[in-house]
C-alpha cells in the first residue's frame, strides 16, 4: 500500500493506512500503542475531541487485580504492569497509585469466590491474600470492620490519573511511528470493491485495510456506519470527592482502594480527600436517554448533573463504613457516562459479517482494562491469534436478539449488580425469555430451570419439587438431584431439549472443497456419513469444533455450539465461492437428544426405519420419520450412551417430544439438562469448545490428533499443526480425578507441584455415575505426578487418568 496525502489546515493527513482506530479514549489509544509494538505502526486513531474527551477523562482511574475471570484477570494484570512502567518507556507519567486493594466479604459464600479467585491469582502473576478484619484493620485504620469476615488484598494493583495513562500510551505510540489525530470526526465508512475501507473524515478519507470501533460512547454509531450491530448501553455513574481532610495530613502510606458490596461500589484516598463511587442496585439511569442513549456529535467532556438523592441509600453505608468521610464535605460530584454491554465484559474482536471490522469498545472499567485489551486485540489483528482465550469477549458472542431493548435491559442488570458476587449458577432474568423453543412451556411446566446461550433458554436441571437452587461454590441442594438426572441417562433413558445448537445447511458443487479447506479432519465420503472436526487459524490454533453431517453429494449439515453462530458463519462465508448456498437453519430445525441403554427399544416403536446398529450405525444420519415427524436423525451424542440427536422442524418438535416420552414411560425415561451433560462428558472425557478447546491452543497441544487429518490436503492451519508436531509442545492437556469432598473444579483453579504452578484446570465437574470428581488441565509438558490443585484455598491430589472414568472403549455408543 503507497501512502498519499491531503491537505488540511497546514497539516499532511495520510490518505491511506494499514489500519485506522475510531476512538481517542483509553480504549483506542491502548489499541494503538500495542498494534504499534507489535509492528504496525502504520495506524492511525482518529479523535473527534481531544484524547481522553469522552468517558476516559472523568472515569475515577480504579486498576482492580481482583476479577472473577480468569482471562479477564490476565487482561487486567497486563494494564497493571505496564501503567507503573510507562513513564520509563515513553517519558511521560501515568500517574500510577501502587496502593493496592481491598475487597470486603461479609458471608461464606463471598469467602468462597475470594478462594476461588486466590486459586487462579498465582497463574494470572498477582499478589493477592485473605486476610482477617484485624489485617484490614491495620492496612485501613479508618475503616469500621463491623460484620466483615474477610477482606481480599491484593498488593499489585491499584489506580491511575486517566488522562495521564491515556496520553502516556499515545505518546508511546507516536515513538513507535503510529499517527493520532484529533478534532477530526468520522463521519462514514464505506466498504470498497477490493475489500478495503474509506474512513471519511471532517478532513478528507483514508482508505485502510482494518478499521477498528473504539468508539466508547458513540461505539453504536460507529458501528451503524457498517450496519453493525454493537450491543453497548451507556449508563449514567457517579462518584464524589470529598473536601480535603486533616486525617490525611502528613506522608502516611496510601489507603487501599476499598471495594464493597455492602455500599455497592468502591471508595479509596484521593491526595488529601475520599473519594466515594456508587453502583445504585435500583433507579439507575441510562445516559442521553431523551436522545436514545447516543450523545450528540458534539458532546465533549460532558457530564451530567449530580444525583445525591439517587445513591443515598448506599452513600450512607459507605460514611458508615468510613466514618472519616463523614466528618468532611462534598467537594465535587462526577456523574459521567460508562457503556456497558448485556454482559458486563468488553467486546473485543472482529465484528460479525464484515471482514476486517474489528471492536474495541463496550467496557465499563475501560482505565483498568485498556492496556490488557489492546495487547491481546493487538495480537490477534497482527498474527491471527492471541495469548488468551478471546471468547468471553468476542462480540460474535451475541447475535442479532441483542437488540436495543435486550441489551438496555440487560445492561442495566450488568451496572445494578456490578459489587454483587458471582456465583455459580446464577441466571440473570433481565430481557429472557428471547429465543425459545416449541417445548420451552411444557418443560417449564415439568420444572425445567433455564440457563441462556447465545438467547436460547437452555434446560439445566429440573426441580422436582419446586426447590431453587442456593447458589455457591460447594455442592449445593441440587447435587442428588442432577445425580438422578445422571443416573437416568446411564441406567435407562434420558431426553434433552438441545435446541440452542448451531445448524447450518451447506450446499452446491463447492461445498465440499469449502469444508475441506476450512476443516482440519476428512469430511464423510458417503452420504450419512458423520465426522468430529475443528476449523484451526492459519497459526494452528483452535477458532471451532464441528459436526459434520454429509447428507447427500452435495448437501453438507453442520453443527457448532450455540455461542459460536456468528463465528461459523464468517468463516464459512469467507472461503465461500458463487458455486457454495450456506442456509443458517439454527431457528429451523430443534433438536432433542434421546439417550441411553434403553433409546433404541423407545424409538423403535415409533419408527418404521431400521435402528438397529447393523441398519443405523454409530456416526451415521439418516432421514427419517419418528412419529409422523419426517427429521434428520444423528447417532452421536455429547454423553457417551447409546442414542441419538433427532433434528426435526421447530413447529413439530412439541409432538415429537410428546410421542417419545409416551413410549419412555415404561423403560424409566427422564427429563435432564445442562448441568447433567457436563458430569456426563467429563466421565467421558470429551473436551469442551471454549475451555479446553480455544484460541491459544493447537491440536497437539489439546491431544486432538486423532481429529487431524495431515494426509487430506491443504486446509486453514495444516502447515502450523505440521510444525507443532515437529516441535516439542509447551503445555499439554491432561485428564485426572481431583480428591475433594463438598466442591469440584470449575476452571482457572491453579495446578501444583510442591510450591511451582505447572498448569490451570480448564473445566471439571462429578461423575455421578463414577464417584470421582474429575478436571481437564493444562500442564508444562515434562510434569505428571506429586500434582495437586488448588480449590477454594485447599490444596487437593490430582491423579492424572490415561483414559476416560467411563467407557472407555466406546462400547455403549457402538451398542
Amino acid at each position: 500500500m503507497t501512502t498519499g496525502d491531503v491537505k488540511t489546515e497546514g497539516i499532511e493527513m495520510q490518505t491511506q493506512a494499514k489500519v485506522v482506530i475510531i476512538g481517542g479514549g483509553m480504549m483506542g489509544v491502548g489499541l494503538l500503542y500495542h498494534l504499534a509494538e507489535e509492528g504496525w505502526s502504520d495506524a492511525i486513531l482518529i479523535e473527534k475531541g481531544e484524547l481522553t474527551s469522552g468517558s476516559t477523562w472523568h472515569a475515577a482511574g480504579q486498576c482492580p487485580s481482583f476479577v472473577g475471570s480468569y482471562n479477564m484477570a490476565k487482561i487486567h494484570q497486563y494494564s497493571n504492569t505496564l501503567y507503573p512502567r510507562l513513564e520509563e518507556i515513553t517519558g511521560q507519567s501515568a500517574g500510577w497509585h501502587g496502593c493496592g486493594g481491598i475487597r470486603l466479604a461479609t458471608t461464606q459464600e463471598e469467602i468462597d469466590w475470594f478462594r476461588h479467585v486466590a486459586g487462579f491469582a498465582a497463574n494470572v502473576g498477582f499478589h493477592m491474600e485473605l486476610i482477617d478484619a484485624d489485617k484490614i484493620k491495620s492496612l485501613n485504620p479508618w475503616l469500621d470492620t463491623t460484620d466483615v469476615l474477610a477482606g481480599a488484598w491484593t498488593t499489585m494493583d491499584g489506580h491511575v490519573d486517566p488522562s495521564s495513562a491515556c496520553n502516556a500510551m499515545a505518546t508511546g505510540a507516536r515513538q513507535m511511528g503510529a499517527t493520532v489525530i484529533r478534532r477530526n470526526r468520522v463521519l462514514d465508512i464505506k466498504r470498497m470493491p477490493g475489500g478495503e475501507f474509506e474512513v471519511i473524515t471532517e478532513q478528507g478519507s483514508i482508505r485502510c485495510e482494518h478499521v477498528v470501533n473504539a468508539g466508547g460512547c458513540y461505539a453504536r454509531e460507529v458501528g451503524a456506519m457498517l450496519s453493525v450491530e454493537t450491543p453497548i448501553t451507556n449508563m449514567q455513574h457517579q462518584y464524589l470527592v470529598t473536601e480535603p481532610l486533616g486525617e490525611f495530613d502528613g506522608d502516611a502510606t496510601e489507603l487501599p482502594v476499598m471495594r464493597d458490596p455492602a455500599t455497592a461500589g468502591y471508595y479509596r484516598q484521593e491526595q488529601k480527600a475520599g473519594l466515594i463511587g456508587i453502583y445504585e442496585h435500583f433507579g439507575s439511569r441510562e445516559a442521553w436517554s431523551h436522545r436514545g442513549g447516543s450523545p450528540e456529535w458534539e458532546s465533549e467532556n460532558e457530564l451530567f448533573e449530580g444525583d445525591i438523592d439517587r445513591i443515598a441509600p448506599w452513600l450512607e453505608k459507605a460514611l458508615e463504613r468510613m466514618p472519616v468521610f463523614a466528618n468532611a464535605g462534598i467537594k465535587r460530584i462526577i456523574n459521567g457516562a460508562i457503556p456497558h454491554t448485556p454482559d458486563g465484559n468488553p467486546l473485543l474482536g472482529p465484528a460479525h459479517g464484515v471482514e476486517n471490522f474489528w471492536q474495541c469498545c463496550g467496557s465499563s472499567i475501560g482505565i483498568a482494562q485498556g492496556a490488557g485489551s489492546g495487547k491481546y486485540l493487538a495480537q490477534w489483528m497482527v498474527h491471527g491469534d492471541c495469548d488468551i482465550n478471546m471468547r468471553e469477549f468476542d462480540p460474535r458472542r451475541f447475535g442479532t436478539y441483542a437488540n436495543a431493548d435486550y441489551t438496555r435491559s440487560k445492561s442495566f442488570d450488568d451496572y445494578e449488580h456490578m459489587f454483587e458476587t458471582p456465583l455459580p449458577g446464577r441466571e440473570i432474568q433481565a430481557g429472557r425469555p428471547n429465543r425459545v423453543t416449541s417445548l420451552f412451556e411444557k418443560l417449564k411446566s415439568k420444572g425445567a430451570v433455564y440457563t441462556e446461550v447465545f438467547g436460547w433458554e437452555r434446560p439445566k436441571w429440573f426441580s422436582p419439587d419446586g426447590r431453587e437452587e442456593v447458589l455457591g461454590y460447594r455442592r449445593n441442594n441440587v447435587f442428588d438431584v442432577v445425580g438422578d438426572e445422571c443416573r437416568a441417562v446411564r441406567e435407562r433413558v434420558g431426553i434433552m431439549d438441545l435446541s440452542s445448537f448451531a445448524k447450518f445447511d451447506v450446499t452446491g458443487a463447492g461445498a465440499e472443497a469449502l469444508l475441506d479447506k476450512l476443516t482440519a479432519n476428512k469430511l464423510p465420503t458417503k452420504p450419512g456419513g458423520i465426522c468430529l472436526t475443528h476449523v484451526l487459524s492459519a497459526g494452528g490454533r483452535i477458532e471451532g469444533e464441528w459436526t459434520i453431517t454429509r447428507m447427500a453429494d452435495d448437501h453438507f449439515y453442520v453443527l457448532t455450539g450455540a455461542g459460536t453462530e456468528h463465528e461459523a458463519l464468517d468463516h464459512l462465508h469467507r472461503s465461500a465461492g458463487s458455486d457454495v448456498t450456506i442456509i443458517n437453519v439454527s431457528d429451523d430445525f430443534g433438536m432433542l437428544v434421546v439417550a441411553g441403554p434403553k433409546a433404541r427399544d423407545v424409538l423403535a416403536g415409533l419408527t418404521d426405519a431400521d435402528m438397529s446398529n447393523a441398519a443405523f450405525r454409530w456416526l451415521s444420519g439418516q432421514q427419517i420419520t419418528i412419529a409422523g415427524v419426517q427429521l434428520r436423525a444423528l447417532r452421536i451424542n455429547y454423553v457417551g450412551e447409546l442414542g441419538w440427536e433427532l433434528h426435526a422442524p421447530m413447529a413439530q418438535l412439541e409432538t415429537l417430544y410428546e410421542a417419545i416420552w409416551q413410549a419412555g414411560v415404561d423403560f424409566g425415561i427422564s427429563d435432564f439438562g445442562g448441568y447433567a451433560i457436563n458430569s456426563l462428558r467429563m466421565e467421558k472425557g470429551y473436551r469442551g469448545l471454549g475451555a479446553e478447546l480455544t484460541n491459544e491452543i493447537t491440536l497437539i497441544e489439546a491431544g486432538c490428533e486423532r481429529f487431524y487429518a495431515a494426509d487430506k490436503g491443504d486446509f486453514i492451519g495444516r502447515d502450523a499443526t505440521e510444525a507443532a508436531k515437529a516441535k516439542a509442545v509447551v503445555t499439554r492437556l491432561v485428564y485426572g480425578e481431583v480428591a475433594v469432598t463438598d466442591c469440584d473444579i470449575y476452571g482457572g483453579e491453579a495446578v501444583m507441584q510442591g510450591d511451582r504452578v505447572v498448569g490451570v484446570c480448564t473445566s471439571g465437574g462429578y461423575g455421578h455415575v463414577t464417584g470421582k470428581s474429575l478436571a481437564f488441565a493444562y500442564l508444562d509438558p515434562e510434569v505428571s505426578d506429586g500434582l495437586e490443585v488448588v480449590i477454594l484455598g485447599e490444596r487437593r491430589t490430582m491423579k492424572l487418568l490415561s483414559e476416560p472414568a467411563w467407557d472407555a472403549s466406546n462400547a455403549r455408543q457402538k451398542a
